[in-house]
């Protein structure tokens, strides 16, 4: 009996990976299908398509997988999708910001809005939250792959405003206009950039409780379970940015 629990709770957990990896793949197609139906086709010459194959094989999104959803964008011309912000409160007046990448804003919104609601958050207006955090741009580059004084080197020379150093990685940090040239820069000494994205940054963190850390990223965790959530972002000390 011991043994058929085991089994089962396995089969469960690896049930619920492969449907958390499905749902990631799902966004990663849509922005590589947006992306290439908003500008050219080759990656090299359109900065937003590299950034989001990028984004898949750091994600290990099979190349087929890659290669259909810019295909894809050939025959999506009925689906007008939109970049939208959301701005909103979770519990703990935790602030939140909540991009998508949608085709119905009215279903975005009224699906955001409820799962606020119901975790004891608001939806916000336009401004709400922005003003709490920096609009910034953001390289990693693996830890093992160069040493500290060289990133340090090449993040000078590159035009970046800081460069910070972590346990696994070293993340550069630039103006968000200036993302894609100091990215280019770096690319000239540097053959491996594990990631680079625009990222809103909390001006300040909040520090939470254990059960509430685990609340809020409940919250975080089930708006992104909705297909039109790309990424959120928030003002308390995750796991991710201690």
């Amino acid at each position: 009996m011991a043994g058929h629990s085991h089994w089962a709770g396995i089969k469960h957990k690896k049930g619920r990976q492969d449907k958390e990896r499905s749902k990631l793949f799902s966004k990663l197609s849509r922005e590589i299908t947006v992306a290439a139906k908003l500008g050219a086709k080759d990656p090299d010459s359109n900065p937003r398509l590299r950034s989001a194959i990028q984004s898949a094989r750091q994600s290990n999104m099979p190349k087929d997988n890659i290669e259909r959803a810019i295909n894809k964008s050939n025959i999506s011309s009925s689906n007008n999708y939109q970049n939208l912000r959301y701005e909103g409160f979770g519990p703990f007046n935790v602030a939140l910001i909540i991009e998508t990448l949608t085709d119905n804003k009215n279903r975005s919104a009224s699906k955001i809005r409820t799962i606020l609601q119901k975790n004891g958050g608001r939806l916000g207006e336009n401004g709400s939250t922005v003003h709490m955090f920096k609009n910034v741009g953001v390289i990693k580059i693996r830890r093992d792959f160069i040493s500290e004084e060289k990133i340090l080197d090449l993040a000078i020379d590159s035009g970046s405003q800081d460069c910070v150093s972590k346990e696994d990685y070293h993340e550069i940090l630039c103006p968000k206009d200036d993302l894609y040239k100091v990215k280019s820069n770096l690319e000239k000494s540097l053959s491996d950039i594990s990631y680079s994205a625009i990222e809103w940054r909390p001006q300040n963190y909040k520090d939470l409780s254990p059960s509430q850390n685990k609340k809020i990223e409940e919250l975080i965790d089930e708006l992104n379970d909705n297909d039109d959530v790309q990424r959120i972002f928030a003002d308390y000390k995750s796991k991710n940015n201690r």
